[in-house]
């Protein structure tokens, strides 16, 4: 890692601990509790608030800077959506995926209609400043009026067979809110999720379609990245 000496200004423990507590919090299914036992164990002192609050703080940074790290996601957009109970109300998460699993962006909203899919559709148009080429959903009708309203020229499938790939990449979120015992509100699960989803996956390549070489060579270059936009920037 890269020196103790670099820090974040006005907070007096290093870049180097905070941002590690940081990647114990998003990247394992770890409580805020955990994480200050972990440091406990390696001499860090700190209060399970305090890496509430660096989570909070650093966590959305960290994630737009990896975000604007990323490669140029795939043509293939896979789009998918799940039920969240947020303090007794139902929400929705939307979540847009490439062909390669990568997630492009989430969104909570409180309605799954056509509004609610035009919304999270401007949301992906706005981030990524291009179109796809093919769009994978489920049955959901609400895709077929924005992608008609907003993307004409681009071919839809509709399938609840072809959509694997969305779905799967909610376990880590379901994970998550039964770690944290649900979200206590809308914003709070955007702001987390948001973070979260891009810190898991940048250190969670699709491992199973490479060869263990080429896969400590990503994991390598994970942690390059990781540490070059956490510590090394903070303390230039």
């Amino acid at each position: 890692m890269t020196s103790a000496f670099a820090t974040y200004p006005g907070y007096r423990f290093p870049a180097e601990i905070i941002s590690h507590a940081v990647w114990l919090y998003h990247v394992f299914s770890l409580s805020l509790r955990d994480v200050e036992l972990i440091l406990a164990e390696r001499g860090i002192t700190v209060t399970h608030e305090s890496i509430r609050n660096w989570c909070r703080k650093f966590g959305s940074e960290f994630a737009a800077k990896l975000r604007r790290r990323r490669p140029k996601p795939g043509d293939t957009w896979h789009l998918d959506e799940v039920f969240l109970r947020i303090n007794g109300v139902l929400h929705y998460l939307w979540r847009a995926v490439d062909q390669h699993g990568v997630v492009l962006d989430i969104l909570v909203q409180d309605r799954r209609n056509g509004s609610a899919a035009k919304r999270f559709f401007k949301r992906l148009l706005a981030r990524l400043r291009y179109k796809p080429r093919r769009l994978v959903t489920d049955g959901l009708k609400s895709y077929g009026v924005a992608q008609r309203e907003l993307l004409p020229g681009v071919r839809h499938r509709s399938s609840r067979y072809l959509n694997n790939r969305a779905e799967n990449s909610h376990r880590p979120t379901r994970r998550r809110e039964r770690q944290m015992q649900r979200f206590k509100s809308a914003e709070q699960a955007q702001r987390f999720l948001a973070a979260h989803s891009m810190i898991y996956g940048h250190f969670r390549p699709r491992r199973h379609l490479m060869a263990a070489a080429a896969y400590r060579r990503v994991r390598m270059k994970a942690f390059q990245i990781w540490r070059q936009e956490t510590c090394a920037q903070a303390a230039s």
